[in-house]
């Protein structure tokens, strides 16, 4: 297997608005994110992804972005931008930037450009349909509710947006749309970041003729129609080509609804396209067929198997991206684990996993530390485009507050946008002022300045995660077998590189559960690197609710 500094590196992902606020308006920003760099680098962060920061309304919280090349006053300028970069480079950090080149903002330039006439040279770096107000041109639904096609009266046409109405799809089978990413591309490079986090990157090709899904009644998402198209390859094949292969950086790709198979296409050595990807199989475990939003309960047993397929399929022949959480994901304490009483040990063993299986493993702000979901009574506290349309879709449609409300606790995207819990003074550490959106009320108990004075915090097990990383190749580079796949209890794997063992074995209930003991491991010869409770027992005694353990063996002729 090939080795290469972005699959050995542990990657931080910071989302802007809610890290930490330098100017006293509420609002995360640039500087303030300066501010946390030492934080950082102690924690063993080798790479920042930043969230969007260009130039938006802010619609979707960034992801509309309204000019690629400039800085959102919110967050600072360009100079602070700058000093950001400098500041992460000076520590041995890397950057990643957001690249959400799917669609723009409608207030950008170019869709400005192409709403003054169907003739615009702009009008063709949108996707449109000619039609009438009372006839849609298909059938397929936006991810942010309602119908995909918007209505232009005076074009007598409707364009395509994938997400919010006020973000239309750029038309990638442009010739010029394609040599305006890579001049964005090559902006960013040339600034000296260090790669790109690709927003809904296999959504860049869709199916010609934008054909209705058939056999059902009302709109319904049409992703086999606009993920992984016909020309997605050759696209990126070229972005590769003529910017990125020029550049010795990092790139990866959200891509939902893909298989192993599909995986490989994007990743392999030999493709060309991008290094890794963030692949969504093991997320919708606790949704039904239709959304995110249809809640069925989450089957751990399932979870396995998807987790270890993904390892498995991909050992050698592509890469993928470890997490169980981000900005779009409610986070994973209390939606694969316990979040009450074994709420630290909980988060200790869902780090534990994601560090020790293959792929680069990425945390998003405050699970270093155990951030829980947050629970607001009343839907205007809540701030997502998404949270807020589905609730004015499902109220209309006669669902109850109540029913509503659990969707989105359980799967709402602010769950993970509240504010950074730096301390428990006032707004957190966060601010000195209100927040955007409040604070989870967690922050009291839960905070950066509490877990550091704590040696046996989840913080303090982070670092110790990220350092064992670093030593210990075959947590990187190992090949993977999947010791118990139908327990339905414990997680248990082993890791082999050039005669060294790695054996993982968690304890996913919170109630004790019987030790295993691999076949072709020698206990005599075990090391127990890692445990998430105190080592003051049998290391091969029965689990502890909630308990992670990681032995290491070296082959005695090595």
């Amino acid at each position: 297997m090939e080795k290469n500094w972005w699959k050995e590196s542990v990657v931080y992902q910071i989302y802007p608005r809610s890290f930490q606020d330098s100017n006293h308006d509420g609002i995360g920003d640039l500087a303030g994110i300066l501010t946390r760099l030492d934080y950082l680098k102690k924690l063993g962060t080798d790479v920042v992804w930043l969230c969007p920061v260009y130039d938006s309304p802010n619609v979707d919280n960034g992801y509309d972005i309204r000019n690629y090349k400039e800085i959102l006053d919110t967050f600072g300028t360009m100079e602070d931008f700058d000093r950001l970069l400098e500041g992460l480079h000076s520590r041995g950090m890397k950057l990643l930037m957001d690249l959400v080149v799917n669609h723009t903002s409608d207030q950008h330039e170019w869709f400005q450009q192409a709403l003054r006439s169907r003739d615009d040279p702009y009008h063709d770096y949108y996707i449109w349909q000619d039609g009438t107000p009372d006839k849609l041109p298909n059938n397929w639904e936006s991810h942010f509710s309602g119908s995909a096609w918007e209505y232009v009266p005076h074009l007598g046409q409707y364009y395509l947006h994938i997400f919010a109405k006020q973000q239309p799809d750029l038309n990638w089978k442009n010739p010029k749309v394609r040599e305006a990413v890579k001049d964005i591309c090559r902006f960013w490079l040339d600034k000296g970041v260090d790669g790109f986090r690709m927003d809904t990157m296999n959504f860049y090709s869709k199916v010609d003729g934008f054909p209705s899904v058939e056999g059902v009644e009302g709109l319904v998402r049409a992703h086999r129609f606009y993920q992984n198209g016909p020309h997605i390859h050759g696209y990126l094949k070229e972005l590769y080509r003529d910017v990125l292969s020029q550049y010795n950086g990092m790139t990866v790709g959200e891509t939902p609804n893909v298989t192993p198979e599909i995986a490989k296409l994007y990743t392999g050595d030999d493709r060309d396209e991008v290094n890794m990807l963030f692949q969504f199989e093991h997320m919708s475990v606790d949704s039904g067929p239709k959304d995110k939003w249809d809640l069925i309960p989450w089957d751990f047993v399932k979870f396995k198997k998807i987790m270890s397929k993904w390892q498995t399929s991909l050992h050698g022949c592509g890469w993928n991206s470890l997490y169980l959480s981000n900005h779009d994901q409610p986070r994973p304490l209390g939606r694969f684990v316990n979040d009450g009483v074994y709420r630290v040990e909980s988060a200790k063993l869902l780090g534990t996993m994601t560090h020790t299986m293959e792929g680069t493993p990425y945390i998003y702000q405050g699970e270093e530390l155990g951030m829980v979901n947050v629970r607001f009574s009343d839907i205007a506290n809540y701030r997502d485009v998404q949270t807020l349309n589905l609730y004015k879709d499902l109220s209309a449609k006669g669902v109850s507050h109540r029913d509503i409300m659990r969707k989105v606790y359980t799967k709402g995207r602010d769950n993970a946008r509240t504010p950074m819990q730096w301390n428990d003074e006032r707004y957190g550490g966060f601010s000195d002022t209100e927040p955007w959106i409040e604070l989870n009320p967690s922050y009291l108990e839960i905070n950066a300045a509490q877990q550091e004075e704590d040696p046996n915090s989840v913080l303090h097990y982070y670092r110790k995660l990220i350092r064992l990383r670093r030593q210990y190749p075959v947590m990187v580079y190992g090949d993977f077998v999947d010791c118990l796949p139908e327990d339905p209890a414990r997680y248990a794997y082993r890791r082999t590189l050039q005669g060294e063992k790695l054996f993982v074995l968690l304890n996913f209930k919170d109630r004790p559960t019987d030790f295993y003991q691999p076949e072709d491991m020698d206990p005599s010869r075990w090391r127990l690197l890692l445990s998430n409770y105190p080592a003051d027992g049998d290391p091969c005694g029965p689990l502890r609710p909630c308990e992670a353990r990681v032995f290491f063996q070296k082959e005695a002729s090595l």
